[in-house]
C-alpha cells in the first residue's frame, strides 16, 4: 500500500469521525449515518489494501 493510499484512507476515517460528533452534537442522525459511513469506507479500503500487500 502506497503513502497516498495511507493518508486517503486515514483521511476519510477522520472525517467520517468528525461529522459523527457534529451530529451528536447536532442530534443529527443523516449527519451521523454520513459519518459513519464514510467511516467505514475509510476501514474497508485499508483492510483491502492490507489484503493486498499481504498476497505481495
Amino acid at each position: 500500500m502506497g503513502i497516498g493510499d495511507k493518508i486517503d484512507n486515514a483521511k476519510d476515517q477522520a472525517i467520517g469521525k468528525g461529522k459523527q460528533a457534529v451530529g451528536d452534537a447536532k442530534d443529527d442522525p443523516n449527519m451521523q449515518a454520513e459519518g459513519q459511513a464514510q467511516e467505514t469506507k475509510g476501514d474497508l479500503k485499508a483492510a483491502g489494501e492490507k489484503v493486498k500487500d499481504a498476497f505481495k
